[in-house]
């Protein structure tokens, strides 16, 4: 066995399969469309349902430059995902692309904030849903599940109990979720696209409704908490993990060269718009201080269209729209976190069961299956309040991850096909870090904390299981570790 130096800094060649591999292979099923409503369905939904109530507390009105500093951070990054996505259109996203660029180590660190990236983000997000499908059963029936069943028994930020036992609804939804991405990626895709078109369509009758109550007041003193605007720009952050999102589908994209490019940048386009939009609607209708408060934090548009209008109706709308979209934010996200476990068996870091794919289903059953239950139980005992920002770190990291790979790439091969170039090279994926690292020197310190002792416990698990089982330390043909048959070979 190689020294652990040398395990660290391997990198794994940029090669692709000539033949297929029964059992380990994704079919390439969905098209441009269904993949940028990937993105829209993962994005909007956690930044604008939850969110509001985090950051505008931090930074008052001036939020929404935090609302565009995420947007600028995220649209660098965009364009970097949609030339690495392009030239190497697999699975495991920025995991695969800083595995070919850095090597092992700073894969398997990037594997490990990914993996938490995207459970986390699942976690949170069931647990912000339990709330609305609460404010929806009590608009609905005039009742809501008790306490016991819809909070965890874990106290929040504010060390208040919360009277509950577990988040039922929360487990319920991750289980739907999984159901669903069982039965197959199209149809997966096609539901996420209808809920996506529910969601757009829910979200333009609050702006209408917010701007119809406009109070120019609630600006005032816009700048008065500037100090806080890259700090809400680091819990807004996590809400743009829609776009990695688009890139895990690489495999199951019909023509990925053009349809990644297309997809990501398109999804960043709408997701920027009606973020600013609800966020300033939101404003306009309701003062800063309102956002603080627990009628905030809690279905907080539903409130609003219910105080704006003084009719219960458009509140019940709303909520309704939030059961049926944030169900796409779950969906899309617990997706993106099966599809970079898969890519992270492939290379023999996890056990190869993750990467067994069912011939009936031509899904990843058993991987599914894991992660749902775990993310699940998350989401049934631990509150949002220790989630969010756990979720912008590792957002942060594997944006800054894959800017770094693309500058590598350029420089080692030169030789790769790049059906999508980013324009202003180097200074996009230099702005591009340099953002990222702005906004996660701003997350609290013990979130820094949580997320590098996960990361330790990732390394450690690399030491003793990872490192002995990696394709790349024993294999004997370029066959072995390859990437998916690529596209252009297929025809």
């Amino acid at each position: 066995m190689a020294s652990l130096g040398r395990q660290l800094a391997r990198r794994k060649p940029i090669v692709f399969q000539r033949r297929h591999h029964d059992g380990q292979e994704l079919a390439r099923n969905l098209g441009t469309f269904q993949l940028m409503m990937f993105g829209v369905g993962a994005t909007i939904g956690t930044g604008i349902f939850f969110v509001l109530s985090e950051a505008i507390p931090l930074a008052g009105p001036a939020v929404i430059l935090s609302f565009l500093l995420a947007a600028v951070a995220a649209g660098l990054s965009a364009l970097c995902y949609a030339e690495l996505a392009s030239s190497i259109p697999v699975s495991g996203s920025s995991y695969s692309f800083s595995y070919h660029a850095l090597g092992e180590g700073a894969a398997v660190l990037v594997g490990g904030c990914v993996l938490l990236e995207y459970g986390v983000a699942v976690s949170a997000v069931a647990v912000g849903w339990s709330g609305y499908f609460n404010e929806l059963l009590d608009h609905l029936f005039g009742w809501q599940l008790p306490a016991a069943l819809s909070r965890s028994f874990v106290p929040g930020d504010d060390g208040v109990a919360t009277g509950g036992i577990l988040n039922l609804p929360a487990i319920v939804l991750v289980i739907l979720c999984m159901l669903l991405l069982i039965r197959g990626a199209s149809e997966s895709a096609t539901v996420n696209a209808i809920m996506v078109m529910v969601k757009l369509g829910v979200l333009t009758l609050f702006i209408v409704i917010g701007f119809s109550a406009f109070n120019a007041d609630h600006f005032d003193n816009f700048f008065g908490q500037a100090a806080g605007i890259s700090g809400a720009a680091g819990v807004i952050f996590f809400s743009f993990i829609g776009l990695d999102a688009v890139a895990t589908a690489s495999e199951e994209v019909r023509n990925p060269q053009k349809a990644i490019p297309r997809a990501i940048l398109g999804a960043l386009l709408i997701v920027t718009v009606f973020y600013v939009l609800v966020c300033i609607a939101g404003l306009a209708a309701q003062p800063v201080e309102w956002f603080g408060t627990p009628e905030a934090g809690e279905a907080g548009l539903a409130k609003i269209m219910e105080l704006v209008t003084g009719m219960p109706i458009w509140a019940t709308i709303l909520s309704a729209g939030a059961v049926i979209s944030v169900f796409s934010v779950t969906l899309v996200t617990l997706y993106g976190q099966t599809r970079i476990l898969f890519s992270i068996s492939r290379d023999g870091m996890v056990s190869k069961r993750f990467l067994q794919v069912s011939p009936k289903y031509g899904t990843p059953v058993f991987n599914t299956i894991v992660v749902s239950l775990l993310v699940a139980l998350v989401a049934g005992f631990v509150p949002s309040d220790y989630l969010w920002d756990s979720v912008s770190f590792g957002t942060l990291v594997a944006f800054s991850v894959v800017a770094i790979s693309l500058m590598v790439l350029r420089r080692r091969n030169p030789e790769l096909e790049r059906p999508f170039r980013v324009p202003l090279y180097p200074v996009v994926p230099i702005l591009t870090v340099v953002v990222c690292v702005y906004v996660l020197t701003s997350l609290r310190p013990i979130t820094w904390i949580i997320c590098v002792s996960w990361l330790a416990v990732v390394f450690v698990f690399y030491l003793f299981y990872g490192r002995r089982h990696a394709t790349l330390g024993d294999y004997t043909s370029d066959e072995q570790i390859a990437e998916p048959i690529h596209p252009e070979d297929e025809r």
